[in-house]
């Protein structure tokens, strides 16, 4: 299992399509990646949990992945919040 935080850079947080690119990222791969953010555990694979955690610009999250491309996933993940998730 690895983790990373990571600040939220887009302009309006995660709203639709910042979230289903995230989604659309995550779902390359066959790991468990979830991420933390305030009290609440989102599942990085749904659009609709992603969206339920209200994350918005500045906000810091902990992205978890567990299992055998966790390494990998965790690293596309990262620089795809940091690249602003295609906006």
């Amino acid at each position: 299992m690895v983790s990373q935080k990571v600040t939220i850079k887009n302009p309006t947080g995660l709203h639709l399509r910042p979230a289903g690119n995230l989604c659309k990222e995550a779902m390359q791969f066959k790991s468990l990646i979830t991420f933390s953010f305030r009290d609440n555990t989102a599942n990085a694979k749904s659009v609709l949990s992603v969206l339920g955690a209200c994350v918005k610009c500045g906000d810091e999250i902990e992205f978890v992945c567990d299992g055998e491309d966790e390494e990998e996933a965790l690293k596309a993940l990262v620089t795809a919040i940091e690249n602003g998730l295609g906006e």
